[in-house]
């Protein structure tokens, strides 16, 4: 069966018939080292797995990797930890396009200010941001709820988003110090919160529900018209991939 994200796969532990968005493909390169293959472009015949650090974790125990490839493969013993460290590195270098699109302000009152004007996207937070600054953002976004309620317009949940620790913020802004982030509608906004919610699957083991991302609002777009994204609330992600 094809969908639009192609044809479907079967996971290798689960035997569980998903879309490629919802799995991971597994290569093996030249040297007989299983490769996890982010983008689904590395040549040679793949396998699947759940987009699950649980279930990628089950499949090297089960070694079932190599059942499936029916030949001998290394597997690295850090393989878990090395997909979300990749997944993150790919969120943080769609994060930094986004900024070089101008669709990124930090600093604590130009977040507050845009979370007010209804035009956020996004929140970004540094995971070892102090809890006072976290609870003042929850605040502001709290009141920018009760203000479309009162306004008699759409409930719209702003995703927060706090995978990244301080350091990787300052690298993917280019600016020191950053610890609160705000991220303007548009295309590489979109990109950068499909990576987010993939890294988010990975680390939950798929557990979090989430239909197909819808786009994030241009401002050409009546922002009341639609949801910026209706599955997504304000969590915060665990801090890495979980191997038990």
């Amino acid at each position: 069966m094809d969908r639009k994200d192609g044809p479907e796969r079967s996971c290798v532990v689960t035997r569980t018939v998903k879309a490629p968005d919802d799995l991971i493909r597994f290569v093996v390169g030249p040297d007989g080292v299983l490769v996890p293959d982010l983008r689904r472009k590395l040549p040679g015949r793949g396998v699947w797995a759940s987009l699950s650090a649980a279930t990628v974790a089950e499949a090297i125990k089960r070694r079932a990797f190599e059942r499936s490839l029916k030949t001998k493969v290394i597997v690295p013993a850090d393989l878990v930890a090395m997909i979300d460290g990749l997944m993150l590195k790919d969120a943080q270098q769609a994060l930094a396009m986004g900024n070089k699109a101008g669709l990124v302000q930090a600093g604590f009152a130009k977040v507050e200010a845009m979370i007010g004007s209804g035009r956020c996207a996004a929140v970004i937070e540094a995971s070892d941001g102090a809890d006072d600054g976290r609870r003042k953002i929850g605040q502001a976004l709290k009141r920018a709820e009760i203000a479309r309620e009162e306004a008699g317009l759409k409930p719209r949940k702003v995703p927060v988003v706090a995978i990244f620790a301080g350091q990787d913020l300052e690298l993917a802004l280019g600016r020191p110090h950053v610890i609160h982030a705000a991220l303007a509608p548009g295309p590489a906004a979109e990109g950068f919160l499909s990576r987010w919610r993939r890294l988010v699957r990975y680390r939950t083991d798929d557990a979090v529900a989430m239909e197909p991302d819808e786009p994030v609002l241009s401002d050409s777009v009546d922002l009341d018209s639609q949801d910026l994204d209706s599955q997504d609330q304000r969590t915060t992600e665990p801090a890495g991939p979980s191997t038990e």
